[in-house]
């Protein structure tokens, strides 16, 4: 197969991917209404942990040594956290307003690999987070204005602060990647989550009912083939050619909103989307003095 044809397919697999994890938000909104964020988080932990174990053990891994392990582990509390800020401000916030405002992480991240990995930040990239910025503040003030809503406010700001521990998950994500195979990080990293979950459910913890279970397995399912999906791309293709595709997300997020939960697409959030996306653009395309955090999306 010619290298452009190479290209060609793993953009088509993390067209995919994206696709995928659209719908596990979508997904995961619905169970998150219906039974509140975290028990969808915990109980799809179950069933994610299970799905994870049979792909680490099934290729016959080695255990991670000490310092891997606590990276491991570090990283599953993080997107914990992260995992339940976005999906408990999902239920408050249209779904492609979320996606729209969570697209300034790989800019907080640029910033983030300055004090973590000792990268550097030129001018190209102060320009760039200055453009996802303004797109951020134009949704918000679409967001706050009015018939505003106090839940509405709440929701963007639990947003926000995911998309920020995102950032930081995407530095974890490049460590982890320099140590660790595919299947290990899902195998630890989701069982580092649920033992987090499950380190509270005796408050909150509540048992689904039998019809709530098939839609907590397919989105543990979703979730962990969208990120084999795009995992598979990034091995076969170089970043700067899939960047573009994580941004396709925003369109299944408003076409998934508007079938499923009857959400419409404001101008506000199509301007603000469109500010964030130019500037993360303009910060993958900086020459090699101005070096940009590899980052890939990794479904939670």
């Amino acid at each position: 197969m010619k290298p452009s044809d190479s290209s060609l397919v793993a953009f088509t697999v993390a067209i995919l991917g994206i696709a995928t994890f659209a719908g596990m938000d979508a997904l995961m909104k619905g169970l998150s209404l219906s039974m509140g964020a975290y028990n969808v988080l915990l109980w799809r932990g179950f069933f994610a942990v299970a799905l994870a174990g049979l792909l680490f053990f099934g290729q016959r891994l080695s255990w991670p040594v000490r310092r891997v392990m606590a990276l491991h582990i570090w990283r599953g509390i993080v997107i914990s956290l992260m995992a339940f800020m976005f999906f408990w401000g999902l239920v408050r916030v249209p779904l492609a307003e979320a996606i729209g405002l969570s697209f300034i992480a790989p800019l907080i991240a640029m910033y983030l690999a300055v004090v973590i990995l000792g990268e550097k930040v030129g001018r190209m990239a102060v320009s760039a987070s200055l453009l996802g910025l303004a797109g951020a503040v134009v949704i918000i003030s679409g967001s706050l204005s009015g018939d505003f809503k106090p839940e509405t406010g709440k929701g963007v700001a639990s947003i926000l602060l995911s998309a920020v521990l995102y950032a930081y998950n995407l530095i974890l994500q490049r460590q982890q990647a320099l140590v660790a195979e595919p299947a290990e990080i899902a195998f630890f990293q989701n069982s580092a989550m649920l033992l987090v979950y499950l380190a509270v459910a005796p408050w909150f913890a509540v048992v689904p009912g039998l019809t709530i279970l098939p839609g907590v397995a397919a989105a543990a399912a979703v979730s962990i083939f969208s990120t084999m999906l795009l995992s598979w791309a990034y091995a076969r293709a170089e970043a700067k050619i899939l960047i573009p595709v994580e941004y396709t997300a925003f369109v299944w997020a408003a076409l998934l909103g508007w079938l499923f939960f009857g959400e419409p697409l404001t101008v506000s959030t199509l301007i603000g989307t469109v500010l964030i996306v130019i500037g993360c653009l303009v910060a993958a395309r900086q020459g090699p003095d101005e070096p940009v955090p590899h980052v890939e999306t990794t479904a939670v």
